[in-house]
Order: structure tokens, then C-alpha cells, then sequence
């Protein structure tokens, strides 16, 4: 559980009071891995079952009041008849590529520049997350646990993984964090070392007949306002709360509402993901007029107590609409 953040920027430490700038609130870091662990043994846990190693998904008549989804299992054709279907398949899925051409308006984004991330067993440089901008690149200082840390630096995309020895990795922190960080930084063997691109995307509509669309699978965003998993998880809140009202209470006026309740908040997540990390990184292209705006907006932003509180309140989380 963290109550802050830190931001470095010009040799400057900014720390973040998330608590103080939102009335109490916090954030927790909550591995995707841990996530998916916890909610696969919550579903065994229930009795439902869960179908694994399937091929050829398929979503059939989603405009109908019943549509039906086959796929292969071991061999045999298998045929799954719904009231609803959530896509939660991801951007890869088969979800949104069976919405017909011409349904989907898609909005999209490619940022210049990627992520190397680096998983360690050492103890965290800092307790609390650390967000740094500097000339060579932008840094994320996260952590797993007292035990586990997790570090990003900004890198081109031409670059390939296998030229991230992790002694040039550590040397490379070291470079962007202030000396008295860089002094404390305890270095290890990497568990894990990718890098990942970073994209914005959204798709409207998030939902065709009786086939809502759900987290990645409808919009994407870079890594650096922490909202990937969380608006996945508000579009979860949102669908519950409408299928809850139709199967308890007969509301079927709400579920054409799901869309537009989840994009709201999706497009709020989005321009906070987007504003962060224009505000973080470097960008070599970029003129000097534009450098010298990023570097008024990280004055402003991290050195007023209106500023933070901008950030504060987004990275936390901003309030859920009601359904009924």
C-alpha cells in the first residue's frame, strides 16, 4: 500500500502526498501475475469450470438474444450457448475481430519509443514509486515487495533485448537517478527483461448486440499513468453492476448504457496515461518550442499544490458513475 509518489526532474525530488491531496485515498500495487493467480483460484474456489487449451474461438449471432461461442477442445467441436458474452480476451482476441467492419471507430496512437523492464529479488531503491524524467531517458523505480523490485527505463524501439546485458542495465540506472539514489540502488540477477512498446487505443463502441467489450480488448494505454489494469477493472465494475440490475430486477433498458459509461471513464484514463508520460519523456524529435512547453508543464504540474493535485487525484482514481 503506498500514500505517495516521488517525481525527479531538473535535480529536483518531488514527493507526491496521494493521501493528503485526496482526502485519505491510497494505491496498492497489485501485480498482474498475483491479479490472475488470485482470481483463477477465487474461480476454482466457486466450483464453475474453466475450459484451458482451446483453438478456433469463435463468436456466433452477438446481435441475437442468444449468442453462442464454439471453439475445439481436445479434439471435439464444442458449442456455448449465453445470455451475454465478455470479451476479455485481450487486444489479440477474438472479441473485437468479430465485430463486423464498419461497427468499431478506432483511435489510436503509437508512442516513438518503448520500455526495457528489469525484475529483480532486491529491495526497493525508495519506498515509494519513483517517476523520473531525464535527457537520456525516462525511469520508473517500482516494486513487487520489500524483497522484489521491478525498473523500467525508456529506450528506442530499434533496440533488442539482447544487447540489455543487466550490468549495462544497472550502469544505465544508475546514470539517470541523482547520486543519492544511484549510491543505494542494490543491483541482481534479473529474473525477467523485456521491452514492450507503448500504444494508446481505444475502440467505440465497446459493446455490439450482446458482446461487451472489456479492458484490453477495446483500448490500451502506455504503461505510465499505472491505468491499464484498473480500467480493466472498471469495465468489469460497470458490466456487473448492469448485468446484476437485469438478472435481479429485469433491467434490460441499462445494458445499452454500458458503452458510454465505460468510455468516460476509459477517455479520462487515456488523457491521464497520455499527459504523464508526455510530461516524462524525452522525445529527441520533438522542437524546441515543444521541449520548452513539456518542461513548463513539469514546472507547473510538480511544483504547485494545484498541479499535484491534478496528479494526485488521477493516479489514484477518479470516482465511478452510478448505474442505477
Amino acid at each position: 500500500m503506498h500514500h505517495g509518489v516521488e517525481f525527479l526532474f531538473d535535480g529536483q525530488r518531488v514527493p507526491v502526498a496521494l493521501s493528503e491531496l485526496t482526502d485519505g485515498k491510497s494505491v496498492m500495487v497489485y501485480g498482474q501475475t498475483e491479479v490472475t493467480r488470485d482470481l483463477m483460484a477465487a474461480r476454482a474456489a466457486s466450483g464453475a469450470p474453466i475450459v484451458h487449451g482451446v483453438s478456433e474461438v469463435a463468436i456466433h449471432d452477438a446481435k441475437s438474444d442468444r449468442p453462442t461461442i464454439t471453439y475445439l477442445s481436445e479434439g471435439e467441436t464444442c458449442r456455448l450457448e449465453c445470455d451475454f458474452i465478455a470479451g476479455c480476451d485481450g487486444f489479440h482476441g477474438v472479441s473485437r475481430q468479430s465485430i463486423p467492419a464498419g461497427i468499431l471507430q478506432t483511435y489510436e496512437s503509437v508512442w516513438p519509443f518503448g520500455w526495457l523492464g528489469l525484475l529483480a529479488d532486491t529491495p526497493p531503491v525508495n519506498p515509494e514509486l519513483i517517476y523520473a524524467h531525464h535527457q537520456r531517458g525516462f525511469v520508473l523505480c517500482s516494486q513487487r515487495s520489500l524483497t522484489r523490485s521491478r525498473y523500467y527505463l525508456q529506450v528506442p524501439l530499434s533496440d533488442k533485448v539482447e544487447a540489455w546485458s543487466d550490468e549495462r542495465f544497472w550502469q544505465e540506472l544508475k546514470s539517470r537517478l541523482p547520486e543519492e539514489l544511484a549510491s543505494r540502488l542494490v543491483t541482481g540477477h534479473s529474473l525477467e527483461k523485456s521491452i514492450a512498446p507503448l500504444r494508446s487505443f481505444v475502440v467505440e463502441p465497446m459493446q455490439y448486440g450482446r458482446l461487451f467489450l472489456v479492458g484490453d480488448a477495446a483500448h490500451i494505454v502506455p504503461p505510465t499513468g499505472a491505468k491499464g489494469l484498473n480500467l480493466a477493472a472498471s469495465d468489469v465494475n460497470y458490466l456487473w453492476r448492469i448485468l446484476r440490475e437485469y438478472y435481479h430486477r429485469g433491467r434490460s433498458d441499462l445494458l445499452a448504457a454500458y458503452s458510454q459509461l465505460a468510455l468516460d471513464r476509459v477517455w479520462k484514463g487515456e488523457r491521464f496515461s497520455w499527459f504523464m508520460t508526455r510530461l516524462l519523456h524525452d522525445f529527441p524529435d520533438q522542437n524546441a518550442f515543444d521541449a520548452k512547453m513539456q518542461a513548463a508543464d513539469r514546472r507547473y504540474y510538480l511544483g504547485s499544490r494545484a498541479g499535484l493535485t491534478t496528479i494526485a487525484e488521477n493516479y489514484v482514481g477518479l470516482p465511478m458513475e452510478r448505474v442505477a
